[in-house]
């Protein structure tokens, strides 16, 4: 047992040491291989049909959170009514560039992923994304 005189320290080295563990476990749910698999599904598929929308690959490149496996900051919401994307898009190498995007896509894909359940929007950016 240390001494009363330790006490006070060894309290504060617990502290200092805790802080930093408490940041490298998060207090969320993990998500299950189906459901990792259902939202790179549900991201791929939002990404094709706001390709098919503005033209293909040819005149348009999607934002590049697009091409992230789980759809990074284009996904908005997912819960039991599906996955919300919402991304920008332009010619191609628009983002390279640092241009302006000149289209927003959002659209609403079932929560399996397979199938797109509404294009929410399509058209001139609504509000500048923080590039």
């Amino acid at each position: 047992m240390p001494s009363p005189r330790l006490r006070p320290l060894l309290g504060a080295l617990a502290l200092l040491l805790a802080a930093p563990l408490a940041t490298i476990l998060p207090a969320r749910a993990q998500m299950t291989q189906e459901q990792a698999f259902q939202r790179g599904r549900a991201v791929n598929l939002a990404r094709m049909r706001g390709e098919v929308l503005n033209g293909g690959l040819g005149v348009y490149r999607p934002a590049l959170c697009m091409y992230e496996r789980s759809g990074g900051d284009c996904l908005v919401r997912a819960d039991a009514d599906g996955f919300l994307f919402r991304f920008y898009g332009g010619a191609p190498g628009w983002a390279q560039l640092g241009l302006p995007p000149t289209v927003e896509t959002e659209i609403l894909v079932a929560p399996d992923g397979r199938s797109v359940l509404s294009v929410v929007y399509n058209g001139p950016p609504r509000a500048q994304p923080g590039l």
